[in-house]
C-alpha cells in the first residue's frame, strides 16, 4: 500500500520496474529429458537450495523437490505441474514445472496459457520425440518464444550439428546456439561461448562435483588458451561455430521473440554444467511479462488494475492440511494480500486472505505479487483452471480449452458407507482437472464416468481417493476411444444407437462415446443431421 507521502507517480513507475524485473517460463519436454533434474539445478544455481535433490547412485537416491506426489518419487517422474519461485541477480524468476508424462498433457498445455516464455529439453541422444514436438506446437501457437536445451551431453549421443539440423527438418525453427560444446557426447568437457553481440568468443570449462549435488566449478579461457588445453576438441567446435555463422545461424532478439528462432544450449543438468548459462540467457532475452487479450479482443496492459487468470487447481499438496491451492499468474497490476477481488465467472467477490508462494512443499506466504508472479490461492473452491480475478474494470480472460478424451472408465466406491466422501471427491478431482468426469441418468452418480487423455490419470485419481478421502475404489475400463460434441436435439437419437452412450460433462457438455471411428463413420453416414462436432484437442 502505498503511504500517504508517496506521489501518485512513483506507484506505476515502481509497478513497471517489478515488470521488467519478472521471467515466468516453463520446461517442456518428452518423458525422462531430465526436466525435473533441470528445475533443481536452476534452483541450486539461484542458491534457493544447496544440494541437488537428484542424486543417483546405489545409496538412496533422493527425490526432486519438485516431484511431491507419493507417485512421483515412487516412479521418477512429474505427473502434476509445481510453481518455483525464486530471485537470480536482479531479476524474479517465476519457473512452472510441468508433467513428465504424455498422459498429462493438459496439465501441461495450462501451464503454458500461464508463462511468457518456454524451456524446449531435448535429450542429446534422443533427440526431438513425440512429447516435445507436441509441446512446442502448442507454445508456437501461443506466441511463445523458445529456449532450447540440449541435454545430458554428458552420455553418448547425436553429433551437435545433426541435433540443429534435426530441429529445422522437423518443426521449421531455426536454431542459434549461443554456446556449443566442447567435446563430443559422452565427453563433455565445457562450452564454447560464441562472440554473439560482440561479446569475445571463450572457452568455460566445467570440473565435476560428487553426484552432480553441488554448483560445478566453471574456468574461463581464451580461444588460444582453449586450443592450448583442449587440442582438436576445441577446434571442432570452433570450426562448428563458423559453419553456423556463415549459415546464418546466429542470434537474432527480433526474430527470438517472433517464434523464428531459438537460441541452444548444450546442457548436463544432472552434473550442473550450463545450467547459468540458461539462467543467464533466459533473464538476458526471455520477454518479460506482457499485455493479454480478454474475451472480447481488447488488452489488459500490465499496468492496468489487478488481474489474473487460474491455470492449476491442486489439492493434497501437504498433508498436515487438508486445503486446496488454486494458483492464479498475476497479468496485470499490484496484487497485496487480503484484498478482494471479483471472480468474474460468477461476479462474487472473493478474499485473498491466504496467498502462498510454492517451492514444491514449501510455502511461504505473499504479501505482494506482480504481473508475470505465480500466486497460490488458499481453499479457493470456487476456482477452476481458466477463472478470472480482477479488480478494477471488470476483465474476463479466454477460458482454457480441455484436450479431447481418449480412455473411458466407470469408478465406484468399493464401500457404500462412503459413499459422501466419494462424492466430494469426484467433484473435488473434476474441479481440479485431473479428469473430466460425465454423468448420465443411467449409470447415475454413484458410478459417474471419467474421462481422460492417458490412463495414467485414472491411477492418479484412484491414489489420491485413498490418500486424501480414505475411498477405496473399483475402476471399470470402457470399450470407448472417442468422443464428439452433440446437443439436446441429437442426444436422444444417439443414445438409441447400439455401442454409443449420451453424457453431460460437468461444464454442461454432452458428450456421445464411440467405441471406434467405425462406428462414428457409420452413424454420420446414417444419420448425417445428427451434430457430432470434434472436440478441442489443445494442438489438432
Amino acid at each position: 500500500m502505498t503511504s500517504p507521502t508517496t506521489p501518485t507517480d512513483t506507484v506505476p513507475r515502481r509497478l513497471a520496474d517489478e515488470v521488467s524485473r519478472r521471467r515466468t517460463f516453463a520446461v517442456i519436454s518428452h518423458p525422462d529429458a531430465g526436466k525435473s533434474t533441470l528445475t533443481e539445478a536452476l534452483a541450486l544455481h539461484a542458491k534457493v537450495i544447496s544440494e541437488a535433490g537428484a542424486i543417483h547412485g546405489k545409496s538412496g537416491r533422493k527425490s526432486t523437490v519438485s516431484d511431491w506426489m507419493e507417485m512421483e518419487k515412487a516412479r521418477g517422474i512429474s505427473v502434476s505441474s509445481t510453481a518455483l519461485q525464486f530471485e537470480y541477480g536482479d531479476c524474479v524468476i517465476n519457473l512452472v514445472d510441468t508433467p513428465g508424462h504424455s498422459d498429462f498433457s493438459e496439465d501441461t498445455y495450462r501451464v503454458l496459457t500461464a508463462v511468457d516464455a518456454a524451456v524446449m529439453l531435448i535429450d542429446a541422444a534422443k533427440g526431438l520425440e513425440p512429447q516435445t514436438l507436441k509441446l512446442f506446437q502448442v507454445a508456437r501457437d501461443r506466441g511463445i518464444p523458445v529456449v532450447t536445451v540440449i541435454n545430458k551431453w554428458d552420455r553418448p549421443g547425436q553429433a551437435p550439428l545433426e541435433l540443429l539440423d534435426e530441429i529445422v527438418d522437423r518443426i521449421g525453427l531455426t536454431p542459434t546456439p549461443l554456446f556449443l560444446p566442447v567435446g563430443i557426447a559422452g565427453d563433455f568437457r565445457g562450452l564454447l561461448r560464441r562472440g554473439e553481440e560482440g561479446a569475445p568468443v571463450e572457452y568455460i570449462h566445467f570440473t565435476r562435483t560428487a553426484g552432480g549435488a553441488t554448483i560445478a566449478p566453471e574456468e574461463h579461457y581464451t580461444p588460444e588458451q582453449a586450443l592450448e588445453r583442449e587440442g582438436d576438441v576445441w577446434v571442432t567446435a570452433a570450426e562448428e561455430s563458423e559453419l553456423l555463422s556463415a549459415a546464418g545461424q546466429d542470434h537474432d532478439q527480433e526474430l527470438f521473440l517472433a517464434g523464428h528462432t531459438s537460441p541452444v544450449i548444450y546442457a548436463s543438468a544432472m552434473l550442473n554444467f550450463g545450467v547459468r548459462q540458461l539462467l543467464e540467457t533466459l533473464v538476458r532475452l526471455a520477454p518479460p511479462p506482457a499485455a493479454r487479450k480478454d474475451v472480447n479482443g481488447g488488452t489488459r496492459e500490465t499496468t492496468d488494475p489487478f488481474s489474473a487468470v487460474v491455470f492449476k487447481v491442486q489439492a493434497g499438496m501437504d498433508t498436515a492440511h487438508r486445503d486446496r491451492l488454486a494458483f492464479m499468474r498475476v497479468v496485470s497490476g499490484e496484487f497485496e494480500r487480503g484484498m478482494v477481488v471479483t471472480h468474474a465467472q460468477t461476479g462474487r467477490p472473493f478474499a485473498t486472505k491466504y496467498a502462498l508462494t510454492v517451492f514444491g512443499r514449501e510455502r511461504t506466504t505473499v504479501d505482494t505479487a506482480y504481473p508475470g508472479d505465480v500466486v497460490g490461492l488458499v481453499n479457493a473452491n470456487a476456482l477452476a483452471p481458466g477463472h478470472t480475478l480482477f479488480a478494477g474494470k471488470k476483465v474476463e480472460f479466454p477460458p482454457i480449452p480441455s484436450f479431447a478424451p481418449e480412455h473411458f472408465a466407470t469408478l465406484r466406491a468399493r464401500s457404500a458407507g462412503k459413499y459422501k466422501q466419494f462424492r466430494k471427491a469426484i467433484d473435488q478431482l473434476d474441479s481440479e482437472g485431473v479428469v473430466q468426469v460425465l454423468r448420465n441418468d443411467v449409470r447415475g452418480d454413484a458410478t459417474p464416468v471419467l474421462a481422460a487423455v492417458g490412463p495414467m490419470q485414472f491411477e492418479v485419481v484412484t491414489a489420491r481417493m485413498q490418500a486424501e478421502f480414505t475411498v477405496e475404489t473399483q475402476l471399470d475400463r470402457l470399450p470407448y476411444s472417442l468422443a464428439r460434441r452433440t446437443d439436446a436435439e441429437s442426444a436422444p437419437e444417439l443414445s438409441r444407437q447400439r455401442g454409443v452412450e449420451v453424457f453431460t460433462r460437468s461444464d454442461g457438455v454432452l458428450l456421445a462415446l464411440f467405441g471406434d471411428k467405425w462406428k462414428l463413420q457409420y452413424i454420420q453416414k446414417e444419420l448425417p443431421n445428427l451434430t457430432l462436432e470434434p472436440l478441442v484437442a489443445g494442438v489438432e
